[in-house]
């Protein structure tokens, strides 16, 4: 296919066309082998082996040396469309230079493709899930937003796709990781199309993403990758690229969900339904289903077609694409980095402020950093990541900034009683009370890490998967921060996780930083001394207590979220102080717009997030306000602003009990402000 001819006859026809014409070349057998995520090489046709598997969730994952960006629940707490699209861009960037560069040396090994399974759209419903780190929180307004920007960054806008972005896990996937294999998913019509699927359309239809990876769990009694109500709502939405298994799911049909009794039976259970690429090994069995009669060959080449359609799109049979150009020099540079830290910075989320912050450093001469995150790189990676050439912890972040001294204490293991195998158990409290007692402010750096909170099979957590039992800290962790609060120093607490926590202490100051990524340091240290204004904002509600919410494995949304919680708030959803005082007045509603003047009442210049709610009177609207338009803006003290927002017409629509989306009301109300109990609010009539 290397041939002028070829060459010329292929800019003529139609990625369709071609895969048609390549597929009419392979036998039965080569056929079904490219369904497998393995795909092997067909050497009479020119086609090298190609692994479809690699993940690009916060940065470019497991093939090496990579820039690390805030995990995704740290990326969507930025809420800033612009700010994920351009962070996407850049993992794009990096998949692609090393494709080229791999592919150069001939390896093309797992992780080293150009088809990237992500990103995780799936609601957040429930804060004890472990993989909800990888998501953009619990609202599916935010979650298309943020989704489809991520999901144009990581495909660009060229004559081929520069990656292959993936919408997962399709869909009402949530935990708990532990019965993720046998689990159904029992949801109403409207919960489904009110809450779980709108993210999945916006990015088919808005984002046409190339992918859609199906979950492990059923879901109303059918396998999510080969269910024919999922597959029909894609179908509905004019889905134009190939649907990949969630890995060794469709193993699951017969083995955990017993839909199936064998692995032929499986295999062609998915293919019919429209499971295209198998991640796993099921579909080594596809000419056994051919030979008993399951499938046809017409089966294997529609999906073949499709796979090898989506090759064609990103230009791997091309001679030459316009991103031959990137190449291993740009992997991890310097603007990479500061990318990532001016995510990191915008992503953290202050919670509470007595006033301590930002630290005065003309009155303080001694830190304390205790904690075991203090100088762990794992809680900066979050899980699905690559490595970085450099890491800047917590602690180091603080050293590098600050001009006095520094003192620091493990304080406790992250989850264990003891930090050395052969001490006594608490064998760092005394420490950590030590370094508190002879400092000036504590920096108390707490929370999990991808270790124990995760997926399953990743996170080492023995006692619930990945997944977290309650809202509190390990009990470890809890007995350390007693401690250090007893000395009665100023304590700040640092928490690093990907979900929910309630530390459960008086402290002077919060700070919620996720999983930061690799320059998490420098931009907590900023953050800290005044170099710039904390402007994140909470993507998902803070609960005060597990014991209040309803059952792990209940996928009804009632009293789940800020759209349908009646109590048990700690922090509320789109919650997060700066270091100044915004306000907003002036609302008016006009031509599907909302335009209001906000203003910068305090004397810090910062950043912050103009949030809009609505609210219908339609007896199937949810409980409480939905989210309709965010922007984040940039003020200086005393500064005022005009801001524009267009609120959808979708916005005024209610799901009913049948799954229906309808307008049912003339009257709403629309409220601004900087989180999900904004008071500033118009009454809206049509």
């Amino acid at each position: 296919m290397s041939d002028k001819t070829a060459k010329h006859r292929n800019q003529l026809i139609s990625a369709d066309e071609r895969a048609e014409y390549i597929v009419s070349q392979l036998s039965t057998e080569e056929a079904a082998g490219q369904l497998r995520y393995d795909a092997p090489a067909v050497e009479s046709l020119g086609i090298p082996a190609y692994n479809w598997w690699n993940e690009g969730l916060h940065g470019l994952a497991r093939a090496g040396t990579a820039t690390i960006f805030p995990q995704s629940i740290g990326l969507a707490s930025m809420f800033d469309e612009e700010l994920i699209r351009k962070t996407a861009e850049i993992i794009s960037d990096e998949a692609r230079a090393k494709y080229n560069d791999y592919s150069a040396h001939g390896d093309r090994g797992i992780f080293k493709g150009l088809t990237l399974w992500s990103p995780n759209i799936n609601i957040f419903r429930d804060p004890r899930w472990g993989r909800g780190q990888e998501t953009y929180g619990e609202d599916p307004f935010l979650t298309a937003r943020l989704g489809t920007a991520f999901v144009k960054g990581l495909q660009g806008n060229g004559t081929v796709l520069k990656t292959a972005a993936c919408a997962k896990h399709f869909a009402v996937h949530s935990g708990p990781e532990s019965l993720r294999h046998e689990f159904n998913a029992e949801v109403s019509a409207k919960d489904l199309n009110e809450t779980y699927l709108p993210a999945f359309e916006a990015l088919v239809r808005e984002a046409g993403v190339e992918s859609v990876m199906g979950a492990y769990n059923m879901v109303c009694g059918e396998p999510s990758c080969a269910s024919n109500m999922l597959m029909g709502k894609l179908k509905e939405w004019g889905f134009d690229g190939y649907f990949v298994s969630d890995c060794w799911a469709i193993r699951d049909f017969h083995i955990s969900h017993k839909v199936t009794k064998t692995a032929p039976e499986s295999a062609a259970m998915a293919l019919k339904a429209g499971c295209d690429l198998n991640c796993g090994n099921t579909y080594l069995n596809l000419l056994i289903a051919l030979d008993e009669g399951l499938i046809t060959d017409e089966d294997i080449r529609k999906s073949c077609r499709k796979l090898m359609r989506t090759r064609i799109r990103l230009g791997m049979f091309d001679e030459s694409t316009e991103y031959d150009g990137l190449n291993s020099d740009i992997i991890s540079c310097d603007e990479h980095k500061k990318f990532s830290l001016e995510c990191a910075r915008r992503s953290m989320v202050l919670l509470k402020n007595n006033g301590i912050l930002p630290l005065d450093r003309t009155k303080i001469r001694t830190i304390a950093v205790i904690g075991p995150n203090a100088d762990s790189r794992t809680a900066l990676e979050g899980n699905y990541n690559g490595k970085a050439d450099r890491y800047i912890t917590f602690l180091e972040g603080i050293q590098d900034e600050f001009d006095g001294r520094v003192m620091y204490s493990h304080g406790c293991h992250l989850y264990k009683d003891r930090i050395m195998g052969l001490a006594e158990a608490d064998d760092r409290l005394a420490e950590a009370e030590i370094v508190a007692e002879r400092s000036d402010v504590v920096i108390l750096c707490v929370g999990l890490d991808s270790s124990i909170e995760g997926e399953e099979g990743d996170a080492g957590n023995e006692f619930s998967s990945g997944d977290k039992p309650d809202l509190r800290l390990p009990e470890s962790q809890r007995k350390l921060v007693k401690a250090v609060m007893k000395t009665g120093k100023p304590v700040i607490i640092v928490n690093s996780s990907g979900s929910s926590i309630n530390t459960e202490a008086d402290c002077d100051a919060l700070i919620q930083a996720w999983y930061a990524g690799q320059m998490g340091g420098k931009a907590l240290a900023d953050i800290l001394f005044g170099n710039v204004s904390p402007s994140g904002k909470l993507p998902v509600t803070f609960y005060e207590t597990a014991d209040k919410l309803p059952d792990f494995e209940d996928y009804s949304m009632k009293n789940r979220t800020y759209r349908y919680a009646q109590d048990n708030i700690l922090y509320p959803f789109g919650y997060g102080l700066t270091y100044s005082h915004m306000t907003c007045s002036d609302m008016k509603f006009t031509d599907g717009k909302i335009r209001l003047t906000v203003t910068n009442d305090g004397d810090s210049d910062t950043e912050d997030v103009l949030q809009i709610y609505i609210k219908s009177n339609s007896p199937n609207a949810v409980p409480n306000r939905s989210l309709c338009g965010f922007k984040r803006f940039f003020l200086k003290n005393h500064e005022s602003r005009e801001l524009e927002i267009p609120v959808s017409g979708s916005a005024f629509e209610v799901v009913d009990e049948n799954g229906k989306r309808v307008i049912e009301s003339t009257d709403f109300t629309l409220y601004a402000g900087f989180d999900s109990t904004a008071s500033l609010h118009i009454d809206v009539k049509f």
